[in-house]
């Protein structure tokens, strides 16, 4: 099947967004399906407003028309609901072609974090951007729930794998701070909550692995924590796999991608019980939920590695990837032909 995906967030960004999106790409094509990406690479960009790190296609909507008219997918998937995807969406519409969507993000969370914008305001704008596709895939049990709550139609669970050959246990040599090491690792900014940990009292020695718009300002905030910036590969894999627990204080993550991969690393997790956790962490096994951070952090570092590492293989890629091509809503390719 010839299939297009049209995403606003892609490399060089690095989140659980590009990732799940790359990897489903990568499976797709081990499949068989023949794969179009249209991203901001394709376009001029612009930094996005509180967050310049991203960049975001400038007028995208004629470029995104002629690379599908050219492509002539049999399906169509819109991954974010940025310019691209609005060009996307728009098309689609248009022609009267089914397409559909998928909620990776708790948008009207992020934005509130930064503007004081109603979330009703943003649930109203998703829930009928998303309700003319004709199902949207979202990553969890509860963040079905939490979306049906606000009147979310048609939804569908695809859920995340972790890459085993890349996330594996190393030596916890590898970084040299005071036992036990606490890490965080994901996007440096505020909606990630982070000093929800910075700020507690705990033994040993605190680490930040990750880039965002609030790096500088905690640092500056938090001296005595260790913070590394950006990671990639398997130096990334090395400073997860050298920590004790890894600790995710996010309370707006639709899934946690970094949890999977930090348990795959033989690292339990200490977390909120919240969207995203409680779907991932089997608690008192893989990690700890509580309300109490500090209490769910000492928690986790009484488990036993080996109960993360098994758990986290169960989770497959491939497995992942052909539940979101049975997900697709395919079209006949002869369907573009008509609209030259």
């Amino acid at each position: 099947m010839k299939i297009a995906i049209a995403t606003d967030a892609w490399q060089p960004q690095i989140n659980g967004v590009v990732r799940t999106l790359g990897h489903t790409v990568a499976h797709l094509k081990e499949l068989g399906h023949e794969v179009r990406v249209i991203t901001p690479q394709d376009f001029r960009t612009y930094p996005c407003p509180t967050y310049p790190s991203i960049r975001l296609a400038v007028f995208p909507k004629r470029g995104v028309n002629r690379m599908l008219r050219e492509f002539r997918p049999q399906a169509i998937h819109i991954a974010t609901e940025g310019p691209i995807g609005h060009a996307a969406h728009s098309l689609c519409r248009s022609l009267s072609l089914p397409f559909t969507t998928s909620y990776h993000t708790q948008f009207p969370e992020y934005v509130r974090a930064r503007v004081p914008l109603p979330i009703s305001w943003s649930y109203a704008y998703l829930r009928r951007y998303h309700g003319r596709a004709a199902r949207t895939m979202i990553a969890t049990q509860s963040m079905k729930r939490v979306l049906q709550e606000r009147g979310f139609k048609n939804l569908e669970i695809w859920a995340r794998g972790v890459d085993s050959n890349l996330f594996q246990p190393g030596p916890k040599s590898f970084l040299s701070g005071n036992r036990p090491i606490s890490m965080y690792m994901g996007r440096v900014a505020v909606e990630k909550n982070i000093e929800a940990f910075l700020g507690l009292d705990l033994p040993g020695s605190k680490y930040v692995v990750g880039d965002g718009p609030d790096l500088e300002q905690l640092r500056r905030r938090y001296p005595n924590v260790t913070f590394t910036g950006q990671k990639t590969g398997q130096e990334l894999t090395a400073h997860i796999a050298a920590a004790d627990v890894f600790v995710f204080p996010s309370l707006t993550d639709t899934f946690g991608l970094v949890l999977l991969e930090a348990m795959a690393c033989g690292v339990p997790v200490a977390a909120f019980p919240v969207t995203g956790p409680i779907d991932v962490v089997q608690q008192g096994k893989t990690g700890v939920l509580d309300s109490d951070l500090r209490k769910a952090i000492l928690g986790a570092l009484k488990l036993d590695p080996a109960d993360c590492i098994a758990y986290a293989r169960q989770h497959s890629w491939r497995n992942w990837t052909e539940r979101f091509a049975s997900l697709l809503e395919p079209f006949e390719e002869s369907r573009w032909g008509k609209m030259r």
